[in-house]
């Protein structure tokens, strides 16, 4: 319900601005030109330093999406996740250095969406978008539309937090590739830690911060085994801001050279787009026998 008030104040908004300038008239033409490519025709490479200031900037929750590259990212999303698109822009007005554009987007969700596996379903929603225009380029957005209508309509429950789960695919992403500071900064800093009961890093549980993490599980995976990978994972949203995460370990250990291939579980729990709470349930014994081989 806030989403639709949020959306028509901005919708009745549009009839207010003002179109009286040739400058605003430029700017609108860049802009709805620009979108209509990058969405209809799937030319994300057109968000870049001649469209966009360095410093684009999208307003958002729970923290802005600042930069070329990020904001990039973002609408790759749009573009991978959905075929049949219909990007369609009913009224656009500016005034200043401020457009205001009310739009459709309809579409089949056929890949993945910021970590949501494609469902098959059709998409058909409405927003309002506000940008700021600096020297002829845009340098900030912010979106407004009916976020419940639209989880609904990929059929995700919308007493659930989507963005739960993209966080946490996001997690394990960034862990895969390496790149540990994005891990890091998923978490919150007073964050509590559990590996399983007997796992070989459980001497440490409580862990408190990400720090802790990095020194006491993180570090000793590196120095221990070979390579430690998680497989055949499954994301299940659950209420009160958590999400079950299983699948397998798939590990070489150094010593022995003994590799394993494992059940797992990972419990996490999330506030206000941050992790504050992990438990980890393991085949602990397995773990043993392969250390022990």
């Amino acid at each position: 319900m806030k989403n639709s008030v949020q959306l028509l104040l901005v919708i009745i908004s549009l009839s207010l601005m003002s179109c009286g300038n040739g400058k605003i008239e430029k700017d609108i033409k860049m802009y709805t030109s620009t979108w209509d490519e990058i969405i209809n025709n799937a030319k994300i490479d057109l968000i870049n330093s001649n469209n966009f200031t360095e410093d684009i900037t999208l307003v958002a929750s729970p923290e802005n999406i600042v930069g070329i590259d990020g904001f990039k990212a973002y609408y790759q999303n749009f573009i991978t996740g959905f075929s049949e698109v219909n990007f369609t822009v009913v009224d656009v007005l500016g005034q200043n250095d401020k457009i205001v554009k009310h739009w459709t987007f309809k579409g089949k969700h056929t890949g993945d969406f910021f970590g949501i596996p494609a469902t098959g379903n059709s998409v058909d929603v409405e927003g309002v978008t506000i940008a700021k225009i600096k020297d002829g380029k845009i340098a900030q957005e912010q979106d407004f539309m009916d976020n419940l209508a639209f989880m609904s309509q990929l059929g995700i429950d919308p007493l659930l937090n989507p963005n739960n789960v993209i966080t946490i695919r996001k997690l394990y992403n960034d862990f895969a590739s390496g790149d540990i500071p994005a891990v890091g900064a998923a978490m919150d800093e007073n964050m509590i830690w559990n590996e399983a009961e007997n796992f070989p890093f459980a001497n440490g549980n409580p862990y408190k911060g990400f720090e802790a993490v990095l020194e006491g599980v993180f570090s000793r995976i590196m120095e221990d085994w070979e390579y430690w990978n998680l497989t055949d994972m499954s994301f299940h949203e659950m209420t009160n801001d958590k999400i079950l995460v299983t699948g397998r370990y798939n590990a070489k250990y150094k010593k022995n050279a003994a590799t394993m291939n494992l059940q797992m579980a990972h419990l996490w729990t999330l506030k206000d787009g941050k992790i504050i709470n992990f438990q980890q349930f393991a085949d602990t014994k397995g773990i043993a026998d392969t250390m022990a081989k």
